[in-house]
């Protein structure tokens, strides 16, 4: 490979089966779908190459992380804006026998509620949270991916989890009335 990233075809092919099953969880976690994931994947690593032509990429890892975050991000957006959906986030929402339908049905809904959620945060704020939380990456991680301050990771997913309760109470208030009965 050469400074720049990459040199041929061959070296896409590398980048594609070294970090496309990065991209894959990440745009599945948030779209919560095969065709949306797919044309997320799609469009992150179009313009991952399109980063690399304009400049350098010494960190395709990072770089890659980061677009298919704010690619799947705008898509959840763009679900907002026309006809909302409700991904699962590779969330495991099925019910155990003793909770039945009813607990499985509440935690796509609560998923699809998340969803709609992150579309509102910030783009930094959605995708700190999302790195976070959904790929299970540390902060020290994220500084990395994100190319900021750790301790600045921490004040954005402390705003986006902020955010996230403010944007979901009443889903919160909800359960909680219903602990209560």
């Amino acid at each position: 490979m050469t400074e720049r990233g990459i040199g041929s075809v061959e070296d896409w092919q590398s980048i594609v089966e070294e970090y496309g099953s990065r991209v894959w969880r990440t745009a599945y976690r948030l779209l919560g779908n095969d065709a949306d994931a797919s044309d997320c994947f799609q469009e992150t690593f179009l313009s991952a190459y399109k980063v690399w032509q304009c400049q350098g990429v010494r960190n395709f890892g990072g770089l890659l992380s980061h677009l298919a975050t704010i690619r799947a991000i705008d898509m959840l957006r763009k679900r907002m804006s026309g006809i909302v959906t409700s991904g699962d986030f590779g969330i495991d929402t099925t019910a155990s026998k003793v909770d039945g339908p009813l607990k499985k049905a509440q935690g796509h809904e609560l998923a699809g509620q998340l969803s709609r959620a992150l579309g509102r945060l910030s783009g930094q704020e959605a995708e700190a949270f999302c790195l976070r939380y959904l790929n299970g990456m540390s902060y020290k991680e994220i500084g990395r991916e994100l190319d900021i301050k750790t301790s600045y990771v921490g004040v954005l997913i402390h705003r986006a989890r902020a955010n996230l309760r403010e944007l979901m109470g009443p889903v919160f208030d909800n359960e909680k009335s219903e602990v209560a009965k």
